[in-house]
């Protein structure tokens, strides 16, 4: 079944100009063949996430576009060819959509890496058991996502705490309100926070 790309193609969502639908392969006449993805559904799948994707993919990917919109048409892709992934509705298929699309850039960043090995002509035992930050970068993304997501007084308190470091008494300071003030926020964005962590599956550790 093939994807008429051409309706979606420089579709914009939000403040990113989203690729085109990529049209899937044409599926085998076989009555066996595997099932796919309604191409109405696809096309909302689209319209209601390319725009989130491709933003996230462009701070995963430091700004390269093309490469994010590439991971972006492959996550499109393979929700094309798995349709019981999303069967709740598109409505609901973004923490899916995102973690295929961070598996993906997953993969291409390695792919990168090994190519550049080979070039460099090193053995794979050269980097045994060497440490890859990069899995460390996409978790920071994905709660830099995440936290997006929260009443932006919320957000203020928990980049104070978490990721500058600072004490409450120093965030009180910086945000011109009392201790106990930052102590009730905190708790409440954690609380508010961790439910959009798990549906992408990871867990607050602050």
């Amino acid at each position: 079944m093939a994807i008429d790309a051409t309706a979606l193609a420089g579709t914009t969502s939000g403040d990113a100009r989203v690729p085109a639908v990529p049209a899937p392969p044409s599926a085998p006449a076989a009555p066996a063949a595997r099932p796919t993805l309604d191409q109405d559904v696809l096309a909302e799948l689209y319209r209601l996430h390319g725009g989130y994707l491709l933003r996230a993919m462009l701070r995963v990917t430091s700004g390269d576009r093309g490469k994010a919109e590439d991971i972006v048409q492959e996550t499109l892709l393979r929700a094309w060819q798995n349709p019981a992934a999303v069967q709740r509705g598109p409505e609901h298929s973004r923490p899916w959509l995102f973690t295929v699309a961070r598996r993906i850039a997953i993969d291409h960043y390695r792919m990168q890496a090994a190519r550049a090995q080979e070039v460099a002509d090193e053995t794979p035992e050269d980097h045994a058991g060497a440490h890859d930050p990069y899995d460390e970068v996409l978790v920071a993304q994905d709660v830099a996502v995440a936290m997006a997501e929260l009443q932006p007084h919320h957000r203020d308190v928990l980049v104070q705490l978490h990721m500058k470091g600072r004490s409450m008494v120093e965030v009180a300071q910086v945000l011109g309100v009392p201790v106990g003030t930052v102590k009730s926020r905190s708790f409440y964005a954690v609380r508010a926070l961790r439910p959009i962590l798990e549906a992408r599956g990871m867990a607050w550790a602050g």
